[in-house]
């Protein structure tokens, strides 16, 4: 039997069921469309994630307060007896030799008007370094000056210069945060949000000041930059060496690479991308009971047809053959209408939210794809040895009957 007359063969009985067949069509294709629709929810995920870890610059080390034993991730209990200072951030600078940056960061929130305009506010107290670190840009304006630590001068974020300022130019205009005046120096260019934090609603202060505005003391992180992505360990290191001097010998803070973030969030959001394939996939198995439920009674129907196939000497491997195929044509057809929908859900979604990367692995469309086949030959391996060890004549008489 030629490779068209099993097709033809197929085909034929695919029209004869044809409620049976679409659905059975429509199983597979809801089931490869979930597994890439998800598989690139969580693929998205993950490049979302790291490309926000990516925007804090390269390079980082993050210092913060109290010690923990996570691996990469902030600490959940804060347990230092002592306070992270501007110091601690000076004597990092001068005694680390692979460090060319620091960026000491103090975050609270503030009401902060403008004329007749009021609202809260989130203010981010830090230096003129942190703009490189972070890989900012300015709109217009300046950013904070390296000198002058105290002066009551201000950077706005995006949205916070248009909320209090909708009508004119900013620069050069008084806030009032607090109890406090400040002039306005710059306008950050839009950023949006980044790790957690929306980037245009905060006004930027000096970190000094910041600190005299909240009555602090203690510094909430501080940003190292390495030189080299080599010295980073080494780095790190002696960082910890160098704040436990200053703490009394007390190792109490917790010092994280952005490497670590990401490695951390790697395995997380791979592990959540595979378990959101799996439950997917469990669809491409109910999927498959329905091809095996129409290749049974495809065999039941065509009882006659098979016997006539075996009284002209088809062999037992042929009439198998025949109903492979049609499982095949079943499936593939299915898991190809399943792969249209699928990209197609995909690219709305992209289009309804830009920000977040809808990604579908190139793998994952072939691997959606030979699953969905090996799911239709798997379960039509049952229905196809029954149709081959049918006794031509009982089918024959079957059929008459």
């Amino acid at each position: 039997m030629r490779g068209v007359d099993l097709i033809g063969f197929a085909a034929g009985g695919l029209r004869g069921h044809r409620l049976r067949t679409i659905l059975s069509l429509l199983g597979v294709s809801i089931g490869v469309a979930s597994v890439l629709l998800l598989t690139s929810l969580g693929e998205g995920a993950r490049l979302y994630v790291t490309g926000e870890f990516a925007s804090l610059g390269a390079n980082l080390l993050i210092v913060i307060p109290g010690k923990t034993e996570t691996a990469g991730l902030a600490p959940l209990v804060n347990t230092a007896p002592h306070d992270l200072t501007l110091e601690d951030a000076d004597a990092l600078l001068q005694r680390v030799p692979a460090i060319e940056r620091v960026a000491p960061i103090v975050v609270g929130t503030a009401r902060a008007s403008a004329g007749d305009r009021s609202r809260e506010i989130t203010l981010l107290g830090t230096t003129h370094d942190v703009l490189e670190i972070r890989h900012l840009r300015m709109a217009s304006g300046r950013f904070l000056p390296r000198e002058q630590p105290r002066a009551a001068v201000c950077v706005l974020g995006a949205g916070a210069a248009r909320e209090l300022f909708p009508q004119e130019n900013p620069l050069g205009r008084w806030v009032r945060i607090g109890d406090w005046r400040f002039r306005v120096i710059g306008i950050m260019a839009p950023r949006g949000t980044s790790i957690g934090m929306d980037m245009d609603q905060v006004i930027e202060i000096p970190v000094e000041t910041a600190l005299r505005v909240f009555n602090r003391s203690g510094l909430f992180r501080i940003l190292a930059e390495a030189g080299s992505h080599r010295d980073l360990n080494r780095t790190q290191e002696e960082m910890r060496r160098i704040l436990r001097e200053r703490h009394a010998g007390q190792e109490d803070v917790t010092i994280i690479t952005q490497d670590a973030v990401l490695s951390s969030f790697n395995l997380i959001l791979r592990a959540l991308t595979a378990a959101l394939a799996g439950i997917a996939a469990i669809s491409l198995g109910v999927a498959g009971l329905g091809i095996m439920n129409v290749m049974l009674v495809s065999v039941s129907e065509r009882a006659r047809e098979i016997g006539l196939l075996k009284a002209i000497g088809t062999t037992h491997a042929q009439v198998i053959s025949v109903f492979l195929v049609e499982a095949a044509v079943l499936s593939t057809a299915g898991g190809v209408v399943g792969l249209i929908v699928g990209l197609a859900a995909g690219h709305g979604l992209q289009r309804l939210y830009p920000d977040f990367p809808i990604h579908c692995p190139p793998w994952v469309i072939g691997a959606a794809l030979a699953v969905a086949t090996s799911v239709g030959l798997l379960f039509g391996i049952l229905p196809a040895r029954r149709a081959a060890q049918l006794n031509p004549i009982e089918a024959l008489m079957r059929r008459k009957a």
